[in-house]
């Protein structure tokens, strides 16, 4: 005999932004290594730097205001909206390095998710978009759907970001386990402060990066002779 039991929404938001979760993230340092191959990052006190940057004025930026954005469309039901907004993230993107690191990991976590939490205006998102979608979109549409708060997804999501490249960090600088923890306690101001920017966007047009030295490390990265990860 089988009983329905409510699922729990913060449950479901570990779940999808764990390290564990199948769409290929360890394999992905948005520039990181080229900032260490250049002498960027050296030591926990540059990352931490670097990765500010990256968060306030660069990708997670761009990424926090198309998360809300997406979030809010998927949540009124609003696809043509949501669908516009989908196609706007494919193309905001400053290197094609960084577009696949997106899209890649936007179509296996809708993938994925789709399989293990099913929900139909999951399955139209990916019938309409052909399986293309940027990760912070991704991410959004799967937390509206299943009843997840936009600021705590939003939270998760830009963590799971920083930890992510805080691990590269780690493997490839290298740094020590303790050292990577500090860095991303010290990012929690800052992760905090891009939530409450990116929720006080009225328009996605208002929206822009000022991170020139990102682009530079990711088109970089490209041509880099020796290299552990994909951007």
């Amino acid at each position: 005999m089988t009983s329905d039991v409510k699922r729990d929404p913060l449950y479901r938001l570990l779940a999808w932004l764990s390290p564990a979760y199948p769409i290929g993230a360890f394999s992905y340092s948005h520039g990181v290594e080229t900032a260490i191959e250049e002498g960027f990052i050296r030591d926990r006190t540059s990352l931490v730097a670097w990765l500010r940057s990256v968060l306030a004025d660069g990708t997670g930026r761009v990424d926090s205001a198309l998360f809300a954005a997406a979030w809010r469309a998927a949540s009124e039901r609003d696809w043509q909206v949501f669908d516009a907004i989908a196609e706007r993230a494919a193309a905001w993107r400053g290197t094609s390095e960084m577009a696949l690191e997106s899209r890649q990991q936007g179509g296996s976590f809708l993938s994925i998710t789709r399989t293990a939490w099913p929900h139909a205006d999951l399955d139209a998102a990916d019938q309409r978009l052909q399986g293309e979608i940027a990760l912070p979109v991704a991410v959004a549409l799967a937390a509206a759907v299943h009843a997840i708060p936009l600021e705590a997804a939003l939270g998760g999501y830009l963590h799971a970001f920083a930890a992510n490249l805080i691990s590269a960090a780690v493997r490839a600088v290298p740094l020590g386990q303790s050292d990577g923890q500090r860095a991303l306690a010290a990012l929690e101001n800052t992760v905090n402060e891009t939530v409450a920017a990116a929720l006080a966007v009225e328009s996605l047009d208002e929206v822009g990066t000022a991170t020139p030295l990102l682009d530079w490390c990711s088109l970089r990265h490209e041509t880099q002779y020796t290299r552990l990860f994909r951007s």
